[in-house]
């Protein structure tokens, strides 16, 4: 998706919106990497193996190759316009997320990264660590 079509989404998303909605785009096809960085390459006047090279690093810890934007139990809800959905997602009671959010913190003051990576998935148990240290914070949860 170029710049000018996500940019007409968001103002057609806004033009639209009631309060409080998350909005969830469709973003398309999705691009390779790879492809995406060869017409980069050819667009910037540089030849490919000549130039500048492609290294293939791998995924580094804690990377991910797709995001998730919904977890499980959510869903989108159709508008008028075919590329943006709303998301129906879970309430949440505010002293409830700011009491989680408090411990959250205080975890953070101790810099105990195990101890903060828990809290948050407890916070979301749907998130799954994947390439990452703590990934034997899953047990059981796949």
């Amino acid at each position: 998706m170029t710049i000018p079509e996500a940019s007409q989404l968001v103002l057609e998303a806004g033009s639209m919106g009631k309060g409080g909605e998350i909005f969830i785009f469709d973003m398309g096809k999705s691009v390779k990497i790879a492809d995406l960085a060869r017409k980069m390459i050819k667009l910037s006047g540089l030849t490919l193996g000549k130039d500048i090279q492609i290294v293939f690093s791998g995924l580094r810890p804690g990377e991910k190759i797709f995001e998730e934007l919904l977890n499980d139990k959510e869903k989108t809800v159709p508008t008028h316009h075919e590329k943006i959905m709303i998301a129906n997602v879970r309430k949440y009671e505010y002293e409830e997320v700011k009491k989680e959010i408090d411990i959250l913190h205080n975890l953070f003051d101790k810099q105990d990264n195990e101890a903060i990576v828990r809290k948050m998935k407890e916070i979301v148990p749907e998130y799954l660590s994947h390439n990452s240290v703590y990934e034997k914070l899953d047990a059981g949860k796949v």
